[in-house]
């Protein structure tokens, strides 16, 4: 074998050489290429699902908030109506309560007599509706018999608008003490609502704390 023929040879075995090379480089390249292919179509399926278990987790949180508030609505607007019955039972239980004159007589003095021991004044003025101003007018010697010693009162002319009870006030306006139905019923209103809230049922409620001074 002469040169050139040992030359082409070499030539020839380094090609074949070269082309090995290069066809492993390409396999590798070709399997690089696929694994990162793969982990990229991986991570966006993962994202994609991350996105859509977020997606449904906010559209859950949103029906059961919207759910909360539908619930709420409704309990807020079921406590208003048991509070109204309530308080609808306690006018019809004060109007039969006045029936009975001399038991009403004897609490409305009572209430009166409760509410001169809280104002620390010497004079006081006593305000009540129109059929309650007579009741009082005819027996005022017994509403004075009842105040504390050393205080008396008048009977104003003027007439409130209440479903009965009365308005006490010092002389000079500053001190009043409300013991009017009215009046006792706002006091008693946020025991109302609690009792509600417990669960009871309106007609459970005691209404001595109303009528029993």
């Amino acid at each position: 074998m002469n040169q050139v023929e040992e030359l082409e040879q070499a030539i020839l075995a380094r090609a074949q050489r070269l082309a090995a090379e290069f066809h492993e480089r390409a396999n590798r390249g070709r399997d690089n290429i696929l694994r990162e292919a793969a982990e990229r179509l991986r991570l966006r399926e993962s994202r994609e699902e991350a996105s859509a278990r977020a997606q449904a987790e906010r559209t859950f949180r949103q029906r059961v908030q919207a759910n909360e508030l539908k619930m709420q609505s409704q309990l807020d607007l079921l406590r208003w109506n048991l509070v109204q019955d309530v308080e609808g039972r306690l006018q019809e239980r004060m109007r039969a309560f006045m029936q009975d004159e001399t038991v009403y007589i004897h609490w409305l003095l009572a209430i009166i007599a409760e509410a001169a021991s809280q104002i620390e004044r010497d004079t006081l003025q006593v305000t009540a509706n129109a059929r309650d101003h007579q009741r009082l007018f005819a027996r005022w010697d017994s509403v004075l018999e009842r105040l504390p010693k050393g205080q008396t009162a008048t009977l104003a002319e003027a007439r409130i608008d209440t479903l009965g009870g009365c308005l006490l006030l010092s002389a000079d306006g500053r001190i009043r003490v409300d013991q009017t139905f009215e009046g006792r019923l706002a006091r008693l209103r946020a025991r109302i609502q609690q009792v509600i809230l417990e669960g009871l049922l309106p007609g459970g409620l005691d209404t001595a704390s109303l009528f029993g001074g």
